[in-house]
């Protein structure tokens, strides 16, 4: 496979997973960004935990669905996540769509 090709299949995996996502987004209710992923969840507890004088966050999810285009599931019923760095959590605003009606 040369890098012309590996690129080529990158770049679409990359478009597969947009759309994937753009399909998916109107049925959850939070973002949580860590520092190796984007998630997509209905629920999330984020607690502050100290060990060894060390501080980390613990961010436990349900219902999630997770940007990694490497994934063959993105969908998972539970995830937790173990990190020492920033955790972003936004609450998405649910729109309420109208579609068009059919005559």
């Amino acid at each position: 496979m040369s890098a012309e090709d590996l690129e080529k299949y990158e770049t679409e995996m990359e478009l597969t997973l947009y759309r994937e996502y753009r399909d998916v987004v109107a049925i959850f209710k939070y973002v949580v960004e860590t520092d190796r992923r984007f998630y997509l969840c209905n629920q999330v507890d984020v607690k502050a935990r100290s060990e060894a004088g060390e501080v980390f966050f613990e961010v436990s999810m349900s219902d999630a669905w997770v940007w990694d285009m490497y994934r063959p599931a993105r969908f998972a019923k539970t995830v937790k996540v173990l990190t020492f760095k920033d955790v972003n959590v936004e609450e998405l605003n649910q729109t309420e769509i109208d579609p068009p009606k059919v005559p």
